[in-house]
């Protein structure tokens, strides 16, 4: 228990200082970008001194590590800051684009762990003959293809030549929910190579725990494959598995500015983006946190997992 907690203590203060290492250099690399809020509002041809009294009513003529400093004490009493460009507290842009991105993530989970796990074990049980070829060669060629490609594919067949699903989510809202068809295609992008990394890291694992002397063990005491297979090969799979659905988890709520920028959703990669177009420091640095908490939770919580389930897994051997 000690052992544990000493993990967990260590694994906080890492976090912790990745997350504070994370906000500085992103405020550093906003900092270092050419123009700044005032230049995006004064227009496309900003007088001087429009600029200057922009800049001025927005605090932006005071030095950064200044700035830095308001924001970060105003974070550690959970105050986000506010937007230099609508005024609004950076919170209520949080907010605002979470639930979008939630739902793909959510939705893309709830596809991923089935479908990922039934084409590994799938593999691993035809291990050598056809349907595990079958099943490897689809994930590779799948895996290969960048999301922004295969976006455009998927629009380009089922959405402007069949005509089957809208090609964006543009007029739909945030609750989009109400409009299932318009959350088809961006869930499959953002399936298609979680689903191949998944099945063959579950594939790989139960490889390895069928061809384990136990497992002939068990095959002479007649033990059936079935029991086998789930009770003893699938838990030494579960380790790494468990722990790539966290990375997975993570990128899907952080990382999905690419397929939400193709598709037009209204989440979290989307505030993003407008955010950096219009050097909107605070709602850069705001998503930086929550995307670095996030990061530092779901890690830390995948390896808690992995750590329980791998001596479990030693002891079934």
């Amino acid at each position: 228990m000690s052992a544990l907690r000493s993990f967990v203590a260590r694994r906080l203060l890492l976090g912790a200082l990745q997350t504070v290492a994370v906000v500085l250099l992103v405020f550093a690399l906003t900092e270092a970008l050419p123009g700044d809020a005032a230049v995006a509002l004064a227009g496309d041809q900003p007088d001087p001194a429009r600029i200057a009294a922009i800049r001025q009513a927005m605090d932006l003529d005071r030095p950064a590590y200044e700035r830095l400093v308001d924001w970060a004490t105003g974070l550690l009493h959970g105050d986000f800051g506010t937007s230099l460009v609508s005024g609004r507290p950076v919170g209520q842009y949080l907010s605002d684009g979470f639930g979008p991105t939630l739902l793909l993530a959510a939705l893309t989970l709830a596809l991923l762990v089935p479908i990922g796990f039934g084409l590994g074990v799938l593999a691993a049980r035809h291990a050598g003959r056809i349907v595990d070829r079958l099943v490897s060669s689809v994930t590779s060629a799948v895996y290969a293809i960048p999301e922004f490609a295969l976006g455009v594919l998927l629009v380009t067949v089922f959405a402007l030549k069949l005509s089957w699903l809208p090609p964006t989510a543009v007029g739909y809202g945030t609750d989009l929910l109400v409009h299932p068809a318009a959350l088809v295609l961006p869930v499959l992008v953002l399936l298609s190579r979680p689903v191949c990394s998944l099945s063959r890291l579950v594939r790989a694992g139960m490889i390895d725990a069928l061809t384990s002397p136990y497992v002939a063990q068990a095959r002479r005491y007649g033990i059936s494959g079935a029991r086998i297979r789930y009770t003893h090969a699938l838990p030494n799979a579960l380790a790494p598995a468990v722990q790539h659905l966290a990375r997975t988890t993570d990128w899907l709520l952080c990382g999905v500015i690419v397929v939400e920028a193709l598709f037009v959703v209204p989440g979290l990669g989307t505030v993003l983006l407008n955010a950096v177009a219009e050097r909107d420091v605070p709602v850069v640095q705001g998503l930086a946190v929550v995307f670095g908490v996030l990061t530092v939770v779901l890690n830390l919580g995948a390896d808690l997992v992995a750590h329980r389930l791998t001596p479990r897994a030693v002891v079934a051997a």
